[in-house]
């Protein structure tokens, strides 16, 4: 609770009187994190999953781990993920089924770097952990009895695995003029799903009109086979359909 007691309390009350943007609760310790990037902990730390530099048995006021530059924060059983500003994931505490993806089964009371750069969300489960990727794609690591890691084996791993491909350049589309002053118009969506192309000679008011259907492959790029005449002044869109 971090209220400066070990007393349990069946009501809410008040531990920080302002500020706080984020929290995340472990398996018995608690994070937040402030309006000015600072990330705060409390609770058990045997693992070191305060980060403080210890392994103290508890604490029961909250501390400051990190003054600055932390946008998320997740908790686990007994460690705790994360980001800072330059989308680099930080993480400490227990690492016995390589939660931390440091790449060791060594547990840690300091932050530590696991990835540098291009995180942009992650989850703490009770021994294992996820991060999402700019590009959208999917990591885990950590234990993997049961299939939690989602890689397709039962095997723990100390370091990320990718489980999701991202798509880059999702929803961009690109233009090339051919011979003929026929128009190739390409567009990444989702891989395997179907996209329309439409067009209207006007939008006051729009009276669309479907030009062709395709499916992106892998992915996610797809080519219209029908598309728009490069001389006409028509309006074209792009749109999924089932």
């Amino acid at each position: 609770m971090g209220d400066g007691t070990f007393n349990n309390t069946n009501q809410p009350e008040q531990i920080v009187a302002s500020n706080v943007t984020a929290i995340a609760a472990g398996g018995y310790h608690s994070l937040f994190l402030k309006s000015d990037g600072s990330l705060w902990g409390m609770g058990l730390n045997a693992a070191g999953e305060l980060g403080e530099g210890a392994y103290n048995s508890a604490t029961n006021m909250p501390e400051q781990i990190v003054a600055s530059n932390v946008t998320a924060i997740a908790a686990g059983g007994f460690h705790s993920l994360f980001l800072k500003s330059d989308g680099s994931l930080w993480g400490m505490g227990r690492n016995l089924e390589g939660e931390l993806g440091d790449g060791t089964f060594n547990s840690t009371n300091q932050p530590e770097q696991i990835v540098a750069s291009n995180v942009t969300a992650i989850a703490a489960g009770y021994m294992h952990s996820l991060f999402l990727k700019s590009d959208g794609s999917l990591w885990a690591m950590g234990r993997n009895d049961f299939g939690e890691l989602g890689d397709g084996t039962y095997n723990n791993t100390n370091r990320p695995q990718l489980i999701v491909a991202g798509t880059p350049g999702y929803n961009q589309i690109s233009i090339q003029l051919l011979s003929g002053r026929n128009v190739s118009l390409s567009f990444v969506g989702i891989a395997g799903n179907n996209y329309a192309l439409d067009y209207t000679f006007s939008l006051s008011p729009a009276n669309w009109m479907p030009q062709a259907t395709n499916t992106a492959g892998a992915g996610g790029v797809l080519v219209f086979t029908n598309t728009p005449d490069a001389a006409t002044n028509y309006f074209w869109r792009i749109r999924s359909v089932p």
